[in-house]
């Protein structure tokens, strides 16, 4: 079992009409779509893990290779792990 780790950049990107937002994509993901957005980092964070994992989940449907780069957006551990985001 490998574990994943994808980087992922949270942006701010307020709405026209001034209301704050946040913007985040996923930049090894981006080929397949990988974008969000939250009314807060913690929810556009949240968002994004969802985003990252439904096209991981199709990717593996699909028989289609889970990207592994480059490295500075993609880390490849050969054992199971957790990541808590703070």
């Amino acid at each position: 079992m490998k574990s994943y780790n994808f980087r992922v950049v949270i942006e701010e990107d307020n709405f026209e009409d001034g209301r704050e937002a946040y913007h985040a994509h996923c930049p090894a993901l981006k080929k397949q779509g990988a974008s969000t957005w939250g009314n807060t980092i913690e929810e556009a964070l949240k968002n994004i893990q969802e985003v990252v994992q439904l096209i991981i989940a199709e990717l593996i449907e699909d028989g289609e290779p889970i990207p592994e780069g480059p490295e500075s957006e993609v880390k490849i551990l050969s054992e199971p792990h957790v990541v808590v985001n703070l």
